[in-house]
């Protein structure tokens, strides 16, 4: 009797993955969610309170897509962006500061209605938690 083993199999060995139609007819998914890079939930494309989707409402991690303009996905890096912390406008409204892994770079992104309020709650009190975070935060700059 041959003895199983978990080594894997060499990518020349190995079959192509067939496309599954099961829960997916004509990647309808893809034109109404999409994956989260951090949680790997699937995220509705439509947010309540804002035009664009720009990170998702479950653990608030985000897809480095657009450039300058919200919506305009021009970004090259495509790397994951952390939430860093919050920021308020003058006028009430919650944003989110995220910094991409890859390139550094940092931006701000509204709140959404559907967004976690524990995950928001944890990522405002953070600094109080950890008050060399955001010195940390600021170096890395």
């Amino acid at each position: 009797m041959p003895r199983h083993t978990n080594r894997r199999r060499p990518d020349r060995d190995r079959r192509p993955q067939r496309h599954k139609t099961v829960l997916h007819d004509r990647d309808a998914h893809r034109t109404n969610a999409f994956r989260c890079v951090g949680c790997r939930l699937d995220v509705p494309v439509t947010a309540p309170g804002t035009a664009h989707r720009n990170h998702c409402p479950h653990c608030l991690a985000s897809r480095h897509v657009d450039r300058r303009i919200p919506g305009d996905r021009a970004a090259d890096c495509r790397g994951r962006m952390e939430a860093l912390g919050m920021s308020v406008r003058p006028d009430g409204e919650w944003l989110l500061i995220h910094q991409c892994r890859s390139c550094g770079r940092l931006s701000a992104n509204r709140i959404a209605g559907d967004d976690n309020p524990l995950a928001l709650l944890h990522l405002v009190l953070g600094p109080l938690r950890d008050p060399t975070r955001a010195e940390r935060a600021l170096r890395a700059l």
